[in-house]
């Protein structure tokens, strides 16, 4: 039995309270049915100080009070429990409302009674979570002193414990989101609500970023919280308040961190050089197990901002990679359509090289013939003994057949020209009767070779706006085709008519005519007709695919009719007479 001194005294009136500092306090919850307890507690603990904090103490006086108040204060750090109160067992119930409802593993439970035959304590320690058991008779004022420091440091080392571990699993969590970021300002905000999250308190601070050691390198602002919120985006010093400024600039000169009353600077060189300063202004001064864990979150923060610089390097080098290659298949794709160009000029080239040389090998032989033709009978009549004037006539047909082979081949320069250029035929006024006229005295030669007869109808004063070479070309076409194909003795006729809109020309034979099949691909290029020349000429199957060239270009028709084979055909140039070509 302990000295009497030693008997914790229970006083019935309330004691004075002594200035109590200013500060964190310790929460200690007296669970009791007896008022004089509380009140002895009160007293006995009234100038308790453990680490410079004095004691909270709560009061609950039963087990159903006893609940509300641990809901109430989650971080109470020990509880003066009473056995028997409203039941012989509220106060173990209340244990295991503490450990097995709440999950509160770290409060430390002091169980007190006063029968403790009725709760035996070796049943009691072995089937009940809790850390003392002491009879009232026993726990004098020095022993609840020691028990209640030993309880209150227990509790202490617990919270670190879950403290650390807490930091510990936002650190390893932050770790993976840190490394997800692709950018330097949601990293920047990311560290932010990361730190206030490992500190578990409210906290405004900045993040502001310096490329290398150089001092002349200005720092840039990458994120803010709290107060600090409205400087993101602001990248230059002095948007900062000088205070605020001149703490970052030390921080980049001390390089190394610095842990105040109420502000914490953080300093983070990354592997590429670069430098990070975080200034955090928090509502209690950082503990070690605080400091502990920063400043492990600091050294994973590295690697993050040097990731987030690889990624936005690749990415230039990617965008770098993707224009050149862009570049590049913009001068490929330029190639391929110049090549292309110059592959449909070759085959245009091609194709107007054959064609000159089919209307070479077809239109020229019209007047070759007649040269020959008038070359033959001027020497029949100069061994006949022919007068002059009949001689004269022969070379002048001569002469007029070789100025119209000389204009062909200027002709198809022009042709040449036009193909190559998109030139348009020129339009003048043409008496077109005279035209026609001309162009059948011209093939008479031909005619009369094959005993043939040729008639021209043409009103005099018709005049037409069209080009006279295309056009006279084009009526020589149809006018040899006419003579080749119609037999020896035959007749060819030539008509000229229309109205104030239109002139047609007309030239019908009595050939072969046409088939169906002959009509449907008529002016196609090197097409032969199943009608053969009734003299053995030749034909390059070019004459009528240069008539509809030329007549398309006048904005004209030309059309072909037979009532079918032996029955001749009749082919007809339809033009607008276009008599206002100012």
């Amino acid at each position: 039995m302990a000295d009497q001194d030693d008997v914790l005294q229970l006083i019935e009136d309330s004691a004075a309270t002594s200035d109590e500092p200013i500060g964190r306090k310790w929460k200690v919850a007296v669970i009791d049915d007896d008022c004089a307890v509380h009140e002895g507690t009160r007293f006995a603990l009234s100038d308790y100080n453990l680490n410079g904090q004095t004691l909270d103490i709560l009061s609950a006086y039963s087990g159903a009070e006893g609940r509300e108040l641990l809901r109430t204060h989650p971080d109470i750090a020990a509880v003066l429990l009473d056995v028997i109160m409203e039941t012989d067992d509220a106060g173990l119930e209340l244990v295991e409302f503490i450990r097995h409802e709440l999950r509160n593993e770290t409060v430390r439970i002091i169980l007190r009674t006063g029968q403790p035959g009725q709760a035996p304590e070796r049943r009691v320690i072995v089937d009940y979570d809790i850390n003392d058991y002491k009879a009232k008779t026993e726990l004098t004022a020095d022993k609840l002193f020691t028990s209640l420091t030993s309880a209150l440091r227990s509790y202490q080392q617990l919270e670190r414990m879950l403290e650390t571990r807490r930091g510990l699993e936002i650190i390893i969590d932050a770790a993976s989101t840190m490394y997800d970021f692709r950018s330097m300002q949601r990293l920047a905000e990311g560290v932010l609500t990361q730190i206030a999250s490992l500190l578990n308190v409210d906290c405004a601070g900045i993040l502001v970023l310096r490329d290398g050691r150089d001092v002349s390198h200005d720092f840039a602002v990458l994120a803010g919280s709290g107060c600090y919120r409205q400087l993101i985006g602001n990248f230059s010093p002095e948007e900062l308040d000088q205070e605020l400024r001149q703490i970052v600039e030390a921080a980049f000169q001390r390089r190394k961190n610095e842990y105040g009353e109420n502000r914490t600077v953080l300093y983070i060189e990354t592997g590429s050089g670069r430098e990070v300063v975080v200034v955090l202004q928090a509502e209690r001064q950082l503990s070690e197990t605080d400091r502990s864990l920063v400043e492990l979150f600091g050294s994973r923060l590295s690697i993050a901002f040097d990731n987030v610089i690889l990624y936005q390097q690749l990415q230039d080098a990617n965008a770098q990679l993707e224009e050149r290659v862009a570049q590049r298949t913009r001068a490929l794709s330029q190639a391929n359509r110049r090549l292309s160009a110059q592959w449909l000029r070759l085959q245009r080239a091609n194709g107007f090289k054959n064609e000159i040389l089919g209307t070479v090998a077809h239109d020229l032989k019209n007047p070759l013939g007649v040269i020959l033709g008038r070359t033959e009978m001027l020497t029949e009549l100069i061994g006949a003994g022919a007068s002059k004037d009949s001689i004269n006539l022969q070379i002048e047909h001569i002469r007029d057949a070789s100025r119209r082979l000389t204009s062909m081949v200027d002709n198809l320069i022009s042709d040449a020209m036009a193909d190559a250029f998109d030139i348009t035929i020129r339009r003048e006024p043409i008496d077109i009767a005279a035209l026609v006229t001309e162009v059948a005295e011209s093939n008479r030669p031909m005619a009369q070779n094959k005993q043939q007869l040729i008639e021209v109808s043409a009103p005099e004063g018709r005049i037409v706006g069209c080009d006279s070479d295309r056009m006279r070309e084009a009526i020589d076409n149809l006018m040899s085709n006419a003579i080749k194909y119609s037999p020896i003795g035959g007749r060819i006729t030539v008509v000229v008519d229309g109205d104030d809109e239109v002139t047609s020309i007309s030239i019908t034979d009595q050939g072969a005519g046409l088939s169906p099949e002959d009509i449907g691909r008529l002016f196609g290029r090197f097409q032969r007709l199943s009608a053969k020349p009734t003299a053995g000429e030749s034909s390059t199957g070019l004459g009528l695919s240069i008539v509809k060239k030329i007549i398309d270009m006048h904005g004209g028709e030309v059309q072909a009719a037979s009532s079918g084979p032996g029955e001749g055909a009749t082919f007809t140039i339809t033009l607008p007479n276009l008599l206002d070509l100012a």
